[in-house]
């Protein structure tokens, strides 16, 4: 009798697990049909492991699910991401999850539509996507095309990919689909031909729809008729597939990003990537064993244009930055350089330092002595992390999950922008008990495989990576400075009058505009109606004189914050709508709503309009400014069965708004 994928998939666990007598309890529950025994005896054996293994994760989904609590199931079958890279296993936990969200949608931070198109069959790959988008936090309805109809998909309006209305489109093709020879006598030409080709199909997205595109670019096969000679021989196919991956990477509009294939199947193993015998038989381009690394890559990007990166990296000390346990060992018995397990943890600092550069946030958490801790920042020749990288320093004795609130709190962000590294198991365990909202990057024995753990963490993908993003350190450390100035000022408006802050307000303009996109298309908490415009469109909002559109950079005595809010209006006959308002959570409660509501306020004066409308759009993110207009003096018009409300201020009846606490200055 043949075997299914979930049965195959269930069989494939280490031999130890296998003969463990409670799961073989379980199991006989299970086959039995008394799921309610089972459940209690798997869910005793999970918590034995830090990851428990992928069969153990199912099983319980499918307990759950047996029993009608498709949450609950939901919840324990993406754990599967974590356990295992085994196709199998992914291919069982994806149908599972299908047939789980036809009774209860994800719960997930936040919901999109994905369209999957391509140009070999992609039945499979969109099987995974769910599972390893809802492991970031994104629930995704998808919808699924036919076999290689991308371009019929996106050249046509009409098709069924854009009357899905997708948020975003995931462009799954191979090299197979790129026409390029295998050697050519005009190879620049004939690269610059095929990117043409690509970019045609990118605009017609951003002319038939407001979606973004996950565009996988193209891994070359591993055979080549020119041998080792083919990477110097710029019209080898080798060759010009990489100068098409470089060109389709370096003009890659704001709508579009690459998941680079290129690199994935150079880490993966060329050879293991590519299975002709799937190609032949069913039209599969990627090997099997590669599809659960190629749905994580993806998603990781979809989230990312979702707004879910997470923000904040928070670091243990001992045996994660150092070897060695200071308050026991002092500074001189710490392993920092000098040999390999301490040059393992200096090069774990050197690319800890160059995610800081790119945007990402340090923080510390640690029991410890603090002046034990703060005089290896301090002092330690071999430490190349410094107090001055880090935005959040806090080391005590209190418990690790109460420290990440304190963190939390300090910047300003939620527990669901951190991510934990720290050698100790039980610690780990802990956090994901009491703290489940912090993600965690689980450490390997070995300090040498501490980069590479990191490295293969997609929770902070980039979109794009801006000027704000470089300065985000400098911004967060003025913040907690600032969140220390607040507990000593007498009152807030003291606190507000002490910060002397000044603001830019103007239109939208090219200089910022990357900046400007990013924000549009991340911010969840700060932002009232939550409308995710594409590049395309903010372009056109840009060049449209029936629209208003402001952004405001915030600069204080403690730093320049950089663009942090911005906003969008339609001039109407009777009113400035505003479309868009939103706020970087950074300098939330810092009066810059006001300060931005009452430069519209001055605009609609201008255009001879005596009325501001807005609408609130409620989300599960942006509660924090459900009742803003009210606070300023709108009055509530209409409610409608989204719970989307509907707002008007009376200038003539009420004046302009003014901001009391923020100065302006000149762009």
């Amino acid at each position: 009798m043949d075997r299914t994928v979930e049965q195959l998939a269930t069989e494939n666990v280490p031999a130890a697990f296998a003969a463990e007598p409670a799961l073989s309890e379980a199991e006989a529950f299970r086959r039995a049909g008394d799921e309610a025994h089972a459940l209690p005896i798997y869910i005793d054996l999970a918590r034995t492991y830090e990851v428990p293994p992928a069969k153990l994760s199912a099983s319980i989904a499918r307990c759950y699910e047996h029993l009608g609590s498709y949450q609950d199931a939901i919840s324990w079958l993406i754990r599967v991401v974590d356990a295992t890279d085994s196709f199998l296993a992914w291919s069982s936990a994806g149908a599972t999850l299908a047939r789980l969200t036809k009774h209860a949608p994800a719960r997930a931070r936040a919901h999109c539509r994905v369209a999957v198109t391509g140009s070999y069959n992609v039945s499979q790959f969109a099987k995974m996507l769910p599972l390893a988008t809802l492991r970031l936090g994104v629930g995704v309805t998808s919808f699924e095309s036919l076999y290689g109809q991308y371009q019929q998909d996106l050249l046509d309006r009409r098709s069924s990919l854009y009357r899905s209305k997708p948020h975003q489109i995931v462009l799954a093709v191979h090299e197979g689909a790129v026409k390029l020879p295998e050697n050519s006598d005009s190879p620049a030409v004939d690269v610059e031909a095929e990117s043409a080709r690509w970019k045609r199909l990118w605009d017609a997205v951003g002319d038939y729809s407001a979606a973004t595109i996950i565009q996988h670019n193209f891994a070359p096969r591993p055979e080549s008729v020119f041998g080792n000679l083919a990477s110097g021989l710029p019209g080898s196919r080798y060759a010009m597939l990489h100068a098409l991956n470089h060109i389709l990477a370096q003009s890659a509009p704001g709508h579009v990003s690459i998941v680079d294939c290129e690199r994935l199947s150079a880490n993966f193993g060329r050879a293991r990537w590519f299975d002709d015998r799937y190609w032949l038989r069913s039209k599969q381009a990627v090997a099997l064993d590669a599809l659960p690394l190629l749905a994580r890559q993806s998603a990781a990007v979809i989230a990312s244009r979702t707004g879910l990166s997470r923000k904040c990296l928070v670091l243990d000390l001992d045996n994660t930055l150092w070897g060695g346990i200071i308050g026991e060992d002092g500074i001189n018995g710490i392993h920092l350089g000098g040999d390999g397990s301490g040059e393992a943890f200096v090069a774990f600092q050197d690319y800890l330092l160059a995610l800081k550069d790119r945007g990402v946030l340090l923080a510390i958490a640690s029991k410890n002595n603090e002046a034990d801790a703060r005089e290896v920042f301090e002092r330690h020749p071999e430490m190349h992390i410094r107090l001055n990288d880090i935005s959040a320093f806090v080391v005590n004795w209190d418990d690790k999950p109460a420290n990440l609130r304190r963190i939390a709190a300090r910047l300003g962000i939620a527990l669901d922008a951190l991510v934990l590294v720290d050698d100790n198991p039980a610690e780990r365990q802990m956090v994901r008990r009491l703290a489940p909202d912090v993600d965690i990057v689980s450490l390997p024995p070995d300090p040498s495989g501490y980069r590479r753990a990191l490295a293969d963490y997609l929770g902070f993908e980039p979109v794009a990576v801006t000027l704000e993003d470089r300065m985000r350190t400098t911004q967060y450390r003025a913040r907690a400075a600032a969140h220390q100035l607040a507990s000593s000022a007498a009152d807030i408006e003291s606190f507000l009058s002490e910060l002397r802050m000044e603001a830019t307000v103007a239109p939208f303009d090219d200089l910022r505009f990357s900046r400007i996109a990013q924000l549009c298309g991340k911010t969840n908490q700060f932002n009232l109606t939550t409308r995710r415009h594409s590049p395309a469109a903010l372009r056109d909002f840009m060049a449209n004189p029936s629209y208003v559109t402001r952004y405001l950079e915030l600069r204080d005595r403690l730093t320049d914050h950089g663009l942090v809010a911005l906003a969008i209006a339609e001039i109407q006959p009777d009113a400035l709508d505003i479309d868009t308002f939103l706020m970087s959570c950074r300098v939330i409660g810092r009066t810059v709503e006001e300060h931005l509501l009452a430069e519209l306020s001055r605009s609609a004066a201008r255009l001879g309009l005596s009325t501001l409308r807005g609408t609130y759009v409620p989300t599960a993110k942006n509660g924090i400014v459900r009742d803003l207009y009210r606070r300023f003096g709108f009055q509530r018009l209409s409610g409608g069965d989204d719970g989307a409300t509907c707002w008007e201020y009376d200038l003539r009846a009420l004046g302009p708004i003014t901001s009391k606490f923020i100065a302006e200055s000149q762009a």
